[in-house]
C-alpha cells in the first residue's frame, strides 16, 4: 500500500488569508482557524461552521457602522437614557419620553422639541435620543443651533450654501440643541428657518430650548412673522416634552 500524503497546510492557509483580506473579510481571517477547530471538537457540520463564520463578520460589520455613525453624528458626550436622573427634575412625563425612545417618531418624521431651564437634562436626553438612534442604523447629525447658524452663514459668504444645507438635510435625525441661549440676528434666523422648512415633513428634528414657546419671537430678533412661520412647521407633527425644576448643575450650591 502506498504511504499516506501529507500536505502542508501553511500555504493553503497563508492563501486563504490573503483571499479574505482581498475580499474585506477580516473577522473570517481571524477566526478561521479557530472555529474550525471548534466545528471539530463539537462535531459540528460545514454548514454550522459556515454559519458561525458569517455570523462572526455580520456582528463585526455592525460594531463598525454603529461606531461611524456615532462618531459622524458629533455628539460632544456620548449620554444614554439609563444614566438620566429621573429624580432631580420636578416635572417631566417619564412615560412620553420613554415612548420616545421607540423612535417611531423618526419614522413618522415628528419633531421632538425640549422645553426648561438649564441644568435639567434637555441636552443629555437630546444626545441620549440620538445615540439609541445610531444604535438602531439611523443617521444622526448633532449640532448647536449657533453653530448651525455659524456654518450655514459662512459657507453662503463662500457661494457654498446649498451643498452645506445638505448636510443638515440628509441625516434621518438633526439635533438643534440650545436654541434660544444666544441670540440670533434676522440672517441667522433666516438661514435656521431653511434648516426647518427643509426638513418639514421629510425628516424629524429633535431641539432643545430654555424658552417658552411664547417667547420664541425673542429668539428670533424679535421677528413675529419669521417665528409663527417656523412654529407652524415645527409643530405640524412634534412632541413637546416640558421639564421643570433647578438646574441640577447647581445642585451643590442650593444644598449648602
Amino acid at each position: 500500500m502506498g504511504k499516506n500524503k501529507i500536505t502542508d497546510v501553511a500555504p493553503i492557509k497563508q492563501g486563504l488569508s490573503t483571499h479574505l483580506e482581498l475580499l474585506g473579510l477580516p473577522f473570517m481571517r481571524d477566526n478561521y482557524d479557530t472555529l474550525a477547530n471548534q466545528a471539530a471538537q463539537k462535531g459540528l457540520c460545514h454548514v454550522d461552521y459556515l454559519t458561525a463564520l458569517a455570523d462572526g463578520e455580520a456582528g463585526l460589520r455592525q460594531q463598525r457602522s454603529i461606531k461611524r455613525r456615532i462618531r459622524f453624528a458629533r455628539f460632544p458626550v456620548v449620554k444614554t437614557l439609563e444614566q438620566f436622573r429621573w429624580s432631580w427634575p420636578s416635572a417631566i412625563n417619564q412615560a412620553t419620553v420613554r415612548n420616545l425612545f421607540r423612535l417611531k417618531f423618526i419614522d413618522d418624521k415628528v419633531n421632538v422639541i425640549l422645553l426648561g431651564g438649564v441644568g435639567l437634562g434637555k441636552t443629555h436626553l437630546a444626545t441620549a435620543l440620538g445615540y439609541a438612534a445610531c444604535l438602531e442604523g439611523r443617521s444622526v447629525l448633532f449640532t448647536t443651533a449657533v453653530d448651525a447658524i455659524n456654518t450655514l452663514s459662512a459657507a453662503q459668504a463662500a457661494n457654498r450654501l446649498k451643498s452645506e444645507l445638505k448636510r443638515y438635510l440628509a441625516p434621518s435625525l438633526l439635533c438643534l440643541d440650545e436654541l434660544g441661549f444666544l441670540p440670533i440676528d434676522k440672517h441667522g434666523a433666516d438661514l435656521l428657518f431653511q434648516i426647518i422648512s427643509l426638513r418639514y415633513e421629510q425628516g424629524s428634528l429633535v431641539i432643545t430650548s430654555n424658552r417658552a414657546y411664547k417667547d420664541w419671537p425673542g429668539i428670533f430678533n424679535n421677528d413675529s412673522t419669521l417665528t409663527s412661520a417656523i412654529l407652524d412647521r415645527l409643530l405640524h407633527h412634534a412632541e413637546t416634552i416640558v421639564i421643570e425644576g433647578k438646574s441640577y448643575r447647581m445642585k451643590g450650591e442650593t444644598e449648602s
